[in-house]
């Protein structure tokens, strides 16, 4: 009888031993799974922006985990369909779980000021990866920094070539009513006036604005020799194509990185001949051209478009500071991300006080011909 006890006692500490052993491997393999956040446009008039940057994004992850990475990653995408409010949902969404332990986002400023208030709050480090308003890193919340340039570093370069060119001293600006077609009117408008030129005219409507009409005719009469339009996609085709409607086809229109998409050519359709462009120029080196065999490689529906390598870089940089400082202290880890030098596809990311990228900022601008953009 007394064996026989021995024996269930035995076998029961074996089975409590195998069952910790369980556990302890459970919560060993949950401890090395950790998720990185994206939002970004992935409906709606600006998708094509975003759905790329998703793609470079998970390409990130999916090198890590396949590279030996120490934790094995999992990337939490979400969508902000250009709506501030669906962005603070989805920022909400995040920074509630757990896992979470870091996150880049947006390509609309808009959404991101409305955003960055929450990442600050939780402390979660978070990268943009598109957004260009100077607005965003101006408010220096320690956890925030930005791989992109802003808007102000796009629109100095293309206001002076404007002039140097010599064909236009006169335009008028048309821009929408958010922080980004504020900011652009004013920094164009300033950069150009600096450069020589003279701002004819200026008027700006809502984002989802159908007809502006009324303001090309009263821009029309100032005699302008271009237009700049300084909002997103979807609206900058409608004005083009309008300005086509009321015979302003033959003066050029102008704008930065925020209308360089193909959704442009497809809603202006013929009317898009000869709008220019400019938007930040990368100059090619080694990784970045690996970058886009591997991105081809996988063979997304989706072109990489402009923001797949910021998104990609974003990523990158986010892994890194994680292997490096662990996954405990988000603190830490915004500090390391504000202090990296990071040698990416871009080149050598680093960041100033405020978390914006040092990068120099050259310009390459394109031309709508015949359906494409066309380098100049």
């Amino acid at each position: 009888m007394e064996n026989r006890r021995s024996a269930i006692v035995r076998v029961s500490s074996i089975i409590a031993g195998s069952l910790f052993v369980m556990a302890l491997g459970a919560a060993q393999a949950q401890a090395d799974q950790i998720k990185l956040g994206f939002i970004g446009p992935l409906s709606g008039g600006n998708a094509q922006q975003g759905l790329g940057a998703r793609n470079g994004f998970l390409l990130a992850i999916e090198e890590a985990n396949a590279n030996g990475y120490p934790h094995e990653v999992e990337g939490v995408v979400l969508d902000d369909a250009s709506d501030p409010a669906v962005g603070v949902s989805a920022a909400q969404k995040l920074v509630n779980d757990p896992a979470v332990i870091a996150a880049t986002g947006h390509w609309n400023s808009p959404v991101a000021l409305a955003t960055i208030p929450i990442f600050n709050r939780s402390q979660m480090p978070f990268i943009v990866w598109g957004a260009v308003s100077p607005k965003i890193t101006e408010q220096n919340f320690p956890n925030v920094t930005r791989v992109t340039p802003t808007l102000v570093n796009e629109n100095k370069p293309l206001a002076e070539a404007i002039i140097k060119e010599g064909k236009v001293k006169k335009i008028a600006i048309i821009s929408d009513t958010t922080d980004y077609g504020v900011a652009n009117t004013k920094w164009f408008g300033d950069f150009f006036k600096e450069a020589g030129g003279e701002i004819v005219a200026s008027d700006a409507a809502a984002v989802g604005t159908t007809d502006f009409r009324a303001m090309l005719t009263t821009a029309k009469a100032a005699g302008p020799d271009a237009i700049y339009f300084g909002g997103v996609v979807t609206e900058a085709a409608l004005v083009r194509s309008q300005m086509a409607d009321l015979g302003m086809s033959s003066l050029p229109m102008y704008g930065i990185s925020g209308i360089y998409d193909p959704k442009f050519l497809e809603i202006a359709g013929a009317a898009a001949e000869g709008t220019i462009v400019g938007t930040p120029a990368v100059q090619t080196n080694p990784k970045l051209e690996e970058f886009y065999k591997a991105y081809e490689a996988k063979g997304y529906t989706e072109p990489a478009g402009s923001y797949a390598k910021y998104a990609y870089d974003a990523a990158q940089i986010l892994l890194e500071v994680i292997k490096e400082k662990g996954i405990e202290d988000k603190e830490a880890l915004s500090a390391a991300i504000r202090a990296i030098k990071h040698d990416g596809i871009l080149g050598e990311v680093s960041f100033d006080e405020d978390g914006q990228t040092t990068m120099p900022v050259e310009i390459d601008t394109y031309v709508a011909r015949d359906g494409k953009w066309e380098k100049m």
